[in-house]
């Protein structure tokens, strides 16, 4: 077994697109320089995110999952893996997607598949959740609201995901916003599902988020990195940074599952028809 040294961003990003991929380069480098393999960068990294959630907004520019944009992004990371957000123009549709890459290409993408509030004045919903392998081992990644929902990281977990990489742009309350960003109760949110994700699947958990203003909203940063046990192991607070571990990751997993596996100890049976379940 071997360690793997990775991070996640919390950075701000905006329409400015050849800004964003300067900025992405510049960590790039830098986490390339600390020893990272795996780097997590944020939810529409690539042309900024909504100005609101009040579905009155231009939206980033849409690029193509075998466009130039992401073959340029493949290209920076070289010998990396990297993940980036992105709008993703599949034709008639866009969709709030993340793809993961190397310099050999595309290793994966997916859609988002919940949306919160307006978001669907602008995306299409992806439909699934699925698991592939990379350089750095199985990855499983989502974006953002997808977290809040247990089924999501479950079904990545069940896949044979090792590590789940959730990219973000988290708000703070748009409603009773806290003065002081620690303080504030989305935030709260945002760091109890990344801890209860990585817990009640015993996995490796990366969590990327921008930073920052944009339009309306103000993004809690909050970038970090959780062990199987769901403690944070790094975190980069509300603040701009990189946050960095390094783990032996089957290691992890393997200690983690030893006595209480929360995947095999599962009872399907009692529970089968709950996906079909309508509130």
């Amino acid at each position: 077994m071997s360690s793997l040294r990775m991070a996640a961003v919390a950075a701000p990003f905006d329409r400015d697109l050849e800004a964003d991929f300067a900025r992405i380069s510049s960590l790039i480098d830098q986490a390339r320089a600390s020893g990272v393999r795996l780097l997590a960068l944020p939810e529409a990294c690539l042309g900024g995110y909504l100005a609101n959630l009040d579905g009155g907004a231009a939206g980033p520019p849409a690029l193509a999952l075998d466009g130039p944009e992401i073959r340029r992004l493949a290209a920076l990371a070289g010998d990396m893996v990297v993940t980036a957000g992105y709008c993703e123009d599949a034709g008639d549709r866009l969709y709030n997607s993340v793809v993961c890459v190397h310099g050999d290409g595309v290793l994966g993408n997916h859609r988002k598949v919940h949306q919160p509030l307006s978001e669907d004045a602008t995306y299409w919903a992806g439909n699934e959740f699925a698991a592939f392998d990379t350089p750095v081992g199985r990855l499983g990644m989502m974006i953002c609201y997808d977290k809040a929902f247990p089924e999501a990281a479950r079904s990545l977990a069940l896949d044979g995901a090792e590590i789940v990489v959730c990219v973000s742009a988290w708000p703070g309350s748009r409603t009773n916003a806290a003065a002081d960003l620690t303080q504030d109760r989305w935030k709260r949110r945002f760091d109890l599902f990344d801890r209860a994700r990585a817990l009640e699947n015993q996995i490796v958990w990366l969590s990327a988020n921008q930073s920052g203003t944009f339009g309306d909203l103000r993004f809690v940063a909050s970038a970090k990195v959780v062990d199987p046990g769901g403690e944070i192991v790094s975190d980069t607070g509300v603040r701009e940074g990189l946050a960095v571990a390094e783990f032996d990751v089957r290691q992890a997993l393997e200690t983690a599952r030893r006595s209480m596996s929360h995947l095999r100890d599962r009872r399907p049976e009692a529970y089968e028809d709950l996906a079909a379940t309508r509130c």
